[in-house]
């Protein structure tokens, strides 16, 4: 779904208002849909979101479902949500409370009220309100009945039954058509909010065009929704939510899973390499390898290997071969690559390694988010195996790391890990599609000829760029450049194993210096009090969307602050000592026990505060905004004094 940044929203169709309701105009809101892990609200919430995106708004969206394939229905533990933030700004996150939380069932109610601030909307299915499902959650009364929703505004509609009665003429059986009562929430939603319409029609024929029953069965849901917006009584205010006026070009919604596998396509084609992925499905790294198995037209190659250590194997072998080797994982499998990743760094082959973070440690929660595989990524390896590691900041920006994890494997010979992480992984946002002539040039040149620097008209392949330290390249198969290529220790430049103490020394320390010379960009602070702020808030990965929110919020408190970003781990910017030194307190916050903290107070001897959570869960705005307020007067305070 792609539109224009000046674009005008897409109309209603056939769904135009008849009735006149009062129309409030918002900046900004959060809608949650949640229900029983079978009720489809991931569907529910993406078709929402291809609308907003549609119609111009900026949009942010946070999926949240099971770890279980199946949990029990009706059971807090199976409850699915969607989150979805969109404006008329641009925004970071995908909200920290919902205005609107549409529950299907009484656990997906129970699951989330908590989170639903005072006087928001609550929607509810009340057919599934019945008293075998509220004993299932621990409801001692129904909610609908008692004073337990007596802070909201509560629409209570018969979603089951109004769409069985839609679906009457048919001929669709009870449970098939009860089914569709996820596209009748829809329909109601994008009443409510005058989101177009044509669009989920055209996906719904598309998506079930095997099966055109249903797919006009769900159209009929969708419809049905709408209608019940607009001839009920229960809505007398509907909300518009105007465009966002965001930067010229065009752009499509995408997930951060997405844009790492369109990132991947593009630095094939930027090469001129085939890429082969070899990987082994993993939750939340599995939709890179579903993605990229789509362009085999633009040379990509997926392999599903039995295994993680034999996806990387492969990947290794591929670029050992002349191409350009990717796997992708999750941090158990990081774990069980790690041997392949030190032979990579043995063999200084290019290499891209992603690493989707999610909870751990060993299986840990699939499903939800987390940033503790820094220190696995910097040291989870025998022997001195130092590697670059980049990480996005948010789901657009994975097409951007990418591409920067390619040329640092490329330019260096090395193999490079991408920390991604669940939240940026299966969120989305508007992604502004670039324009190809824009993005770097990768191109390599292999070796062509012997290189030895003696009269033996040998090929020595640990001959270095005096640059980069990068070694030669060959192709098995050219002429005269035979190598041998292993897990031993190395001669310098012969290539051949050597145990000897000098050169074993000698090529730990060019391999770490090679890595420690790869050009990143300086850190760029953002301190619109032009130079006042004496607090720097300094944040890595999915971290930025939550930092930046709260920055913004402690900013129009008439508190100045500054905001950093690191993209670049390892190496880290030249320049960051400098900044982390010019300011009185420098706060970190991490989804993990303070990793980033720990390495900058170790390279830099400055002192760090650190903030952590290990909850599954990002950081919220406003918890964040409440830290930063705190730190900033206690150290005006300091100052004062």
């Amino acid at each position: 779904m792609s539109t224009s940044a000046n674009g005008n929203g897409a109309g209603h169709g056939s769904l135009a208002a008849t009735r006149p309701t009062e129309v409030s105009k918002l900046d900004r809101v959060v809608i949650r849909f949640a229900g029983d892990s079978g009720d489809g609200m991931q569907l529910t919430g993406d078709r929402f979101t291809s609308e907003a995106a549609a119609f111009g708004n900026d949009l942010s969206t946070m999926p949240n479902f099971p770890a279980e394939i199946r949990a029990p229905q009706g059971t807090i533990p199976g409850v699915s949500s969607f989150q979805v933030h969109f404006a008329d700004y641009d925004i970071l996150t995908p909200g920290d409370r919902p205005d609107v939380l549409v529950a299907m069932n009484p656990a997906a109610l129970k699951a989330n009220l908590a989170d639903v601030p005072h006087g928001g909307t609550i929607i509810l299915n009340t057919d599934d309100f019945i008293k075998r499902n509220l004993t299932k959650v621990g409801y001692a009364s129904d909610p609908l009945e008692d004073d337990t929703l007596e802070a909201y505004q509560v629409h209570r509609v018969a979603m089951s039954t109004l769409t069985q009665g839609a679906l009457a003429e048919t001929g669709l059986g009870k449970k098939d058509a009860e089914r569709c009562k996820n596209m009748f929430a829809l329909g109601l939603l994008s009443w409510m909010y005058h989101r177009p319409t044509e669009g989920t029609e055209r996906f719904l024929r598309e998506k079930f065009a095997k099966k055109p029953d249903i797919a006009e069965a769900n159209i009929l849901a969708f419809r049905a929704g709408w209608n019940y917006g607009e001839t009920t009584e229960s809505f007398a205010t509907t909300f518009q939510v105007a465009p966002a006026k965001l930067k010229q070009g065009t752009y499509r919604q995408i997930t951060g899973n997405t844009a790492l596998a369109y990132g991947l396509v593009a630095a094939g084609q930027r090469s001129g390499l085939q890429i082969l992925l070899g990987t082994y499905p993993i939750t939340p790294a599995s939709d890179i390898l579903h993605e990229l198995s789509k362009h085999k037209n633009f040379g990509i190659i997926t392999c599903q290997a039995e295994d993680e250590i034999a996806g990387i194997g492969a990947a290794l072998g591929a670029s050992y071969g002349g191409a350009l080797g990717v796997t992708s994982t999750s941090g158990p499998g990081v774990a069980l690559k790690s041997e392949a990743v030190g032979l990579g760094v043995m063999v200084e082959l290019p290499l891209v390694v992603i690493d989707v973070q999610r909870g751990g440690p060993s299986t840990g929660l699939p499903t939800k988010t987390e940033q503790a595989d820094l220190l696995q990524a910097m040291f989870g390896r025998n022997g001195e195996s130092p590697v670059p590691i980049v990480a996005p900041l948010s789901p657009a920006d994975c097409f951007d790391a990418a591409v920067e994890a390619t040329r640092i494997a490329l330019k260096y010979r090395t193999p490079v890990l991408l920390l991604s992480d669940g939240a940026i992984a299966n969120g989305s946002e508007p992604w502004l599609i670039p324009d190809v002539g824009d993005l770097p040039d990768l191109r390599v040149e292999f070796a062509t000829e012997p290189n030895a620097d003696n009269d033996s008209g040998e090929f020595w392949p640990y001959v270095r760029d005096p640059e980069t330290l990068a070694r030669a390249w060959a192709v098995p198969g050219t002429p005269g450049l035979q190598h041998r290529i292993g897990g031993l220790e190395k001669a310098d430049k012969t290539g051949h194993i050597s145990y000897d103490p000098a050169n074993h020394d000698k090529m730990v320390r060019l391999r770490q210096a090679k890595v420690d010379g790869i050009d990143v960009p300086d850190l760029v602070v953002d301190d619109p009090s032009g130079g006042k702020a004496r607090v720097l808030a300094l944040g890595w990965g999915s971290s930025f969307g939550p930092i930046g929110a709260a920055c913004r919020r402690v900013r129009k408190l008439g508190l100045p602050i500054a905001q950093a970003h690191l993209r670049h781990l390892n190496p880290l910017p030249a320049n960051l000592g400098d900044i982390l030194r010019s300011y009185d307190k420098v706060v970190v916050p991490e989804m993990n026990l303070g990793q980033l903290s720990m390495l900058l107070r170790a390279k830099f001897l400055v002192d760090i505060h650190s903030h952590t959570k290990v909850a599954g869960m990002a950081f919220k705005a406003e918890e964040l905004q409440n830290l930063f307020s705190e730190i900033i007067t206690g150290v005006t305070t300091e100052a004062a004094e």
